[in-house]
């Protein structure tokens, strides 16, 4: 099976990921998609709601698209979510499995200061989403290894793991930060996330300034 993989805090998840989720998976022919929401993001101060609240944000998702599942084997570890050890992880336990790691062109261009991310390409291939206002010019260091590791559209792919699908997905400009000051705000974004997130969020009274919420 193809296995998609698209991690992050989904802090609230929203079509800016759902969407380009789907795009890969069918661009790709991906069997299924993984969400796997992290307990402790390696490169941000924290998250602004349980891990409990946002693996159940992710099921709601996954409950609504066929082919979608929650992984939650970084939300249940205590150390902070470095993708290789994850993949390393989900390798050992689906040997069979081949995994495809979804990443935004902003994510890649830094993936060279990853933890270890050399080994990512002994351990899934690796699937790029064009972003707004992010390209990749000749000065960037990671152009070599796009060069080297870039799949040739024009021959079918045979490696089980080690290649860079650089996709061009329908572009969004929506970020959690946003939607999460506009909620602050008392607003609630109707045209960036799900109605059932919408729904979650307020029946748990996420995200709002603490006088917003202690009014309830």
């Amino acid at each position: 099976m193809k296995i998609g993989i698209l991690g992050g805090t989904f802090d609230p998840i929203h079509f800016g990921h759902i969407r380009p989720a789907l795009e890969v998976k069918q661009q790709l022919a991906l069997d299924e998609v993984w969400l796997m929401p992290n307990h402790i993001p390696p490169h941000k101060q924290g998250t602004h709601v349980s891990t409990q609240d946002r693996l159940a944000m992710a099921q709601l998702i996954c409950d609504e698209l066929a082919g979608f599942k929650v992984c939650d084997i970084e939300a249940k570890r205590q150390t902070p979510s470095y993708t290789a050890k994850t993949l390393s992880q989900l390798n050992q336990l689906f040997p069979e499995y081949e995994f495809y790691f979804i990443m935004g062109m902003d994510s890649f261009l830094s993936l060279n200061k990853w933890y270890q991310w050399q080994q990512l390409f002994s351990l899934c291939h690796i699937a790029v989403c064009k972003r707004p206002g992010w390209q990749l010019t000749d000065q960037e260091p990671i152009q070599a290894l796009l060069k080297h590791h870039l799949h040739n559209s024009d021959k079918p792919s045979t490696a089980g793991t080690g290649e860079i699908f650089l996709l061009d997905v329908a572009q969004q400009d929506i970020s959690s930060t946003a939607i999460r000051q506009q909620l602050q705000q008392g607003n609630i974004p109707t045209t960036t996330m799900p109605k059932s997130i919408q729904e979650y969020i307020e029946q748990h009274q996420l995200y709002q300034a603490s006088s917003s919420a202690q009014s309830k």
